[in-house]
């Protein structure tokens, strides 16, 4: 039975919020972690996405935090994305309203005149991603002495986003003797490296089987030839809006993810959907991601960059577009549905080039992704002739990754002209001798 967060040693303050929030039992994450942090451990946290890990190490810290003190931070999280620093500073601000502590969340995108301001009055807890936290204490504004927490949120994704440099940099200028915690939902090799560096005989703590997605989230895929497909599927579970209320479109890419945007616009209205992706300004993507949260429209069009930092629950659908070519983001991207015990539907659409990662993915979950026919009245595009070249490349590509000695279809065919060539050449330089022989041999007997 769950434990209710009565029972752990939290004060007044905290429970009071937390049940302000909503909340009553821990999750399995929490139930595992909360005393443990509380007692000073290190903690190596294998959770998936949407298990309330946030509030795990958020509620202990501010426990032990208690109340404002000093100027410089003495808590450092650390997150990947500006998405998800945002959505941890929300978690921070819920738990500790009935407390002085004072919270600060910094990120790139924009100026750093008012983070540096309000860094200058004085934090408690600070919240960041690892480029913007560096500039500013490279720059003299953050001092880390007071440093007694440091968190690290999503080690895989920071991993796959190339901030290892980073960590070990941030590593280096923070007190030896701190508490450290760190989650992730897989433990790649990067992962692993970087806890050896960074924990110091942790506990390791895992709430579910790593890279699992939630059990409550149902997983569908659908093998279509094409993109204009895909397109032709969208729009067919599209019409079911009282199903389909409450959804996000992942695209591998920004172009596929304007495409879809327009064409959702075109057909369901621009009060209907939002794009959020790399390009857009970081105001945009907040005003996208709220709108989205308070249920003003319907449809979320998002890239990878989006796929851990909407925290909304009721989701009803995640709809994969495209398949992810990091295949740890197809976990990722089904969490933002059946969130907090919710049920959720997550549906993915594969082309014979997607295949390959499909497999890769069933591998990583260790589960079988039903397949489903494609419903009737969907109108299935002939596949252009472009396309069809772009996907026979993938699959050489792929197949190439797989065996380094493939060749591919495209070298095998020029391999084969090449042969059939020289076949032709040796046969006609054959007859040209055979030719030139045979006049030789007429002029032979004519002298005679």
């Amino acid at each position: 039975m769950a434990k209710s967060f009565e029972e752990f040693k939290l004060n007044r303050q905290i429970l009071n919020a937390v049940a302000d929030a909503g909340y009553t039992v821990a999750t399995p994450i929490q139930e595992k972690a909360i005393a443990p942090v509380l007692s000073g451990q290190d903690i190596f946290g294998i959770a998936e996405t949407g298990t309330g890990k946030t509030a795990a190490f958020v509620l202990p810290i501010l426990m032990q935090l208690k109340y404002a003190q000093g100027e410089n931070p003495r808590a450092l999280i650390l997150s990947p994305t500006r998405e998800l620093a945002m959505q941890i500073a929300e978690q921070v601000k819920l738990f500790s309203v009935y407390t002085d502590l004072r919270s600060l969340v910094i990120f790139g995108g924009i100026g750093p005149k008012t983070q540096k301001e309000q860094i200058a009055k004085g934090i408690d807890i600070l919240i960041a991603t690892p480029g913007r936290f560096l500039d500013l204490y490279l720059a003299g504004d953050i001092n880390t002495q007071s440093l007694k927490f440091l968190v690290l949120d999503e080690a895989d994704k920071m991993m796959d986003m190339g901030f290892i440099g980073s960590i070990h940099r941030i590593l280096e200028i923070v007190p030896r003797k701190r508490q450290n915690l760190l989650f992730s939902a897989t433990m790649s090799d990067l992962v692993q490296k970087i806890a050896g560096d960074f924990l110091n005989n942790p506990l390791v703590i895992e709430a579910s089987a790593q890279a699992t997605p939630a059990a409550n989230v149902t997983q569908t895929l659908y093998y279509v030839p094409n993109f204009k497909t895909k397109i032709n599927l969208l729009q067919h579970l599209l019409k079911n809006d009282e199903t389909f209320n409450r959804l996000i479109i992942f695209c591998k890419t920004k172009t596929v993810a304007d495409n879809i945007f327009s064409f959702i616009e075109r057909r369901y209205g621009a009060e209907n959907v939002r794009v959020i992706h790399a390009n857009k300004g970081q105001n945009t993507r907040i005003n996208s991601i709220n709108s989205f949260k308070e249920g003003n429209i319907r449809v979320l069009v998002a890239t990878d960059v989006a796929s851990r930092g909407i925290d909304v629950s009721d989701v009803s659908h995640v709809i994969n577009f495209d398949v992810p070519i990091i295949i740890e983001d197809y976990v990722h991207r089904i969490g933002r549905t059946g969130r907090a015990f919710a049920k959720g539907d997550a549906i993915t659409f594969a082309t014979d080039a997607e295949k390959y990662y499909i497999r890769k993915i069933e591998k990583l979950i260790r589960q079988y992704i039903p397949v489903a026919e494609i419903p009737e009245g969907v109108y299935i595009d002939e596949t252009p002739y472009e396309e069809r070249q772009h996907i026979a490349k993938e699959i050489d590509m792929q197949k190439r990754k797989e065996d380094p000695d493939f060749k591919g279809a495209f070298h095998e065919k020029k391999h084969a002209a090449a042969i059939e060539k020289k076949a032709r050449e040796k046969a006609k330089a054959k007859a040209g001798k055979e030719l030139k022989s045979f006049k030789k041999g007429k002029r032979f007997d004519k002298k005679k």
